[in-house]
């Protein structure tokens, strides 16, 4: 099956998103939808992305998580430059059908392309005032960014 075969419904009704069984996302103005991403045995919170109505399509299709890259404008199979694939155990939408939840299983036990396990690898401390300094929550990286995608600077936009 490809991409190509899977379709979203159209938005006709309040009752028809949140009570019927068809699936309608609601895309943002961009044509993007918030994906939030968890460990499917332990919960622990990966990351979060957006997906396209392809990247959906794709996830969907293939069993493995497929994005949307906002600083790259393109695109993004995850794992496919790493080998950190994201196997798709379950895909689970909101209520309105504007956020996805994707419990997965990585390849390789790292998502975050700084090396970490999890995207969520610091802190902010609670009850701070003045300049907030972050805390490191992750001690040691999963990988090393640079050997597996060379020295280029992140494309992430400041």
């Amino acid at each position: 099956m490809s991409a190509g075969q899977v379709r979203f419904k159209a938005r006709q009704s309040i009752e028809q998103v949140e009570e019927g069984d068809d699936l309608a996302p609601k895309f943002d103005e961009r044509g993007l939808i918030t994906v939030v991403t968890t460990d499917a045995e332990s919960g622990e919170v990966l990351m979060q992305g957006y997906m396209n109505s392809a990247a959906l399509a794709l996830t969907i299709t293939t069993g493995e998580a497929h994005y949307f890259s906002r600083s790259r404008e393109a695109l993004w199979h995850k794992g496919a430059t790493s080998g950190f694939v994201q196997k798709v155990r379950e895909l689970l939408i909101d209520d309105d059908q504007d956020c996805i939840w994707l419990r997965v299983d990585v390849a390789g036990g790292a998502s975050c392309h700084v090396g970490y396990r999890s995207c969520f690898y610091r802190r902010v401390p609670l009850g701070a005032g003045g300049d907030v300094a972050l805390e490191g929550t992750d001690t040691e990286k999963v990988f090393d960014p640079v050997s597996v995608y060379g020295d280029a600077p992140n494309p992430t936009k400041l």
